[in-house]
């Protein structure tokens, strides 16, 4: 059985930093594409980060624009762990975090393209 777990959310004030991290178990995902979503209060569920192992120290990574600069996505293929370093957050980026797996390579924004899904560590930036 496949499970994603999530931890590292909490309460920071804007300008603070978290990281996230979303362990994997239950199959290896090194070729497969991870990503993070997150979902605000009354709101759908949005793309944040995705990225993908291609060769040795070589990864293709996608960020939405909001996060650009401030968020920074990479995995641990040996712990089958994916990160979603946070930096200078603000109260706009409050929301539901989910981690997300593929079952094949390419990255993509589609949450409908994901198979697998955690299930969520909340984040709740203050101003």
């Amino acid at each position: 059985q496949v499970q994603l777990v999530e931890s590292g959310g909490g309460l920071v004030q804007a300008g603070g930093s978290l990281r996230l991290s979303c362990a994997a178990s239950g199959r290896t995902f090194s070729r497969d594409a991870m990503g993070w979503f997150r979902q605000a209060p009354g709101k759908e569920r949005d793309f944040v980060a995705a990225i993908t192992w291609i060769g040795t120290n070589t990864y293709i990574k996608d960020y939405t624009d909001s996060v650009k600069g401030r968020f920074t996505i990479s995995r641990d293929n040996v712990k089958n762990t994916v990160y979603l370093q946070m930096n200078s957050l603000k109260p706009e980026d409050t929301a539901v975090y989910f981690c997300a797996a593929r079952s094949v390579a390419p990255v993509t924004r589609r949450g409908s393209e994901y198979d697998y899904w955690g299930q969520g560590t909340q984040v709740t930036v203050s101003s």
